[in-house]
């Protein structure tokens, strides 16, 4: 792209811009300074995501964009952009009332930023070292703010997040490794071995074996990240104990990214004919987190654990898709994703909200938000009906493709995807009856947060229910097609 005779590189932007932001957050101590550099930082980097779909720069050994990453890339800085507008107001609440302190805020902004580069260069990183190195920075990010409330449980969650994702890390690293072996031979030592594109290309002359192995620790390992069962008990404990804005980049964005590796070595697997499917493993394991995830709704008590293990089923719909593959699977897998992460993001907006109004996340201690609340309780209608799937909202088309799909190759498999999606239906409107309806319960305060963040996804989810624009459905099925 070249600007007023300049020459810049879109994926530069959307690794400096919020690198250099970092930098500059983890200085400036004024908080409306820094909410307002924060939400600029990420604007800018969204505009230029965006900007990569109109010119995409040629890959190099380091750097990558092809449509896959394209799609992941759009979806994560623009999420990050509405987190962070979400986010202003939140902190700010938290700031009043103590539970932050100014010292600590800026500590919060500064590795929003961070957490937003790590996660924008797992994304377009072409070396799967370096792709790992950036998804474990994304990790070690969100350990620390996890555990920003220095509370006994947000460090304990911070803690078991540190030690899970750890293991899970070190057991993608180990896969990582063993995937350098399997191309050594073929390609030869040193950076080529590393890189994807190479990688892909050659992967048919590859030990099938050594690629086996491989592909078993790093489903292992970066399933830990995706938060599969029974890989997930982080999970939970990270969204309840965590600010409200990094539960909602949790689980609409840092999933993704861990799902957007496994898929890039799902298609090294598809490339060489004798190595192990993945599909039946991705499969397994994605309806072992749906059909858990749904009956544990039933048992939870807090509002965040609850969408936490909503995240979970979710997680789990999504990488049995991608492990059907297949056109139609893949884009009702990719669809999924996409309504997930606006989706999800908006509730948890909701729940923020909610949270500071009544000044807990029990459930029991909520109640008549309709009543109290009537914008913020239907707008969390509006989204716990979005992520049941019912119609016209966009996740009931992606479920409608994933299990219409599924009944036409694998009908056994398609009702046990069916029972799971609705025992989480059912768990999900029991627990929304007892805060939307009946008697209010605990503060009724005035919300001071804006609404905007949450009713712009909603929008985005309802309006792709009625209809998609031609471009967006080319671009999947190109997507679709690329996964196999």
């Amino acid at each position: 792209m070249t600007i007023a005779g300049v020459t810049f590189n879109p994926i530069a932007g959307v690794l400096l811009i919020p690198a250099i932001a970092a930098a500059l957050l983890a200085l400036l101590p004024a908080y409306r300074v820094t909410a307002r550099l924060n939400v600029l930082a990420t604007a800018l980097t969204f505009t230029c995501a965006v900007s990569l779909l109109f010119s995409r720069p040629q890959p190099n050994a380091y750097l990558l964009l092809d449509d896959l990453n394209g799609t992941f890339i759009v979806l994560t800085t623009f999420v990050g952009f509405t987190t962070s507008i979400f986010s202003a107001s939140y902190i700010s609440h938290e700031l009043d009332v103590g539970r932050l302190t100014p010292p600590f805020v800026r500590f919060y902004h500064a590795m929003y930023q961070v957490l937003m580069f790590a996660m924008n260069l797992a994304l377009v990183a072409n070396n799967i070292g370096l792709m790992w190195v950036a998804i474990e920075l994304a990790t070690l990010t969100t350990v620390l703010m996890v555990g920003i409330y220095r509370t006994h449980e947000a460090l304990e969650a911070a803690w078991k997040y540190f030690i899970l994702g750890s293991v899970g890390i070190a057991l993608a690293l180990f896969g990582t490794i063993l995937v350098y072996m399997a191309a050594r031979p073929v390609v030869g030592e040193g950076l080529d071995a590393m890189v994807w594109s190479v990688l892909v290309a050659r992967a048919s002359a590859f030990d099938p074996a050594l690629l086996d192995v491989a592909f078993v620790f790093l489903l292992l390992g970066y399933g830990t990240k995706v938060g599969l069962a029974p890989l997930h008990a982080w999970l939970p404990d990270a969204h309840a104990e965590g600010p409200t804005p990094i539960s909602a980049v949790l689980s609409g964005l840092l999933l993704n990214v861990a799902l957007y590796a496994l898929l890039r070595f799902k298609m090294l697997m598809a490339a060489n004919a004798g190595a192990l499917a993945p599909g039946p493993l991705m499969v397994t394991l994605g309806l072992l987190s749906l059909v858990f995830a749904a009956f544990m709704l039933y048992r939870r008590r807090d509002i965040k654990r609850l969408f936490a293990y909503s995240s979970i089923e979710h997680m789990g719909i999504i990488t049995f898709a991608f492990g059907m593959g297949g056109p139609l699977a893949n884009f009702a897998g990719l669809l999924h994703m996409t309504m997930h992460s606006l989706t999800k993001s908006a509730i948890f907006f909701a729940v923020g909200h909610v949270a500071q109004v009544k000044g807990t996340q029990r459930i029991a201690d909520m109640g008549g938000l309709t009543e109290t609340h009537p914008v913020l309780g239907w707008g969390l209608i509006l989204g716990v009906v979005a992520i049941a799937g019912l119609p016209p909202l966009g996740i009931f088309m992606s479920e409608f493709l994933v299990v219409s799909s599924t009944f036409a190759r694998a009908p056994l498999l398609a009702l046990i995807l069916v029972f799971g999606i609705l025992v989480g239906l059912a768990a999900l409107f029991l627990r929304l009856n007892g805060i939307a309806f009946g008697e209010p319960k605990g503060p009724t305060g005035k919300v001071e947060a804006s609404y905007v963040p949450m009713f712009a996804h909603l929008t985005i989810v309802l309006v792709a229910g009625v209809y998609m624009p031609p471009a967006l459905v080319a671009w999947f099925q190109n997507v679709a097609g690329l996964l196999g």
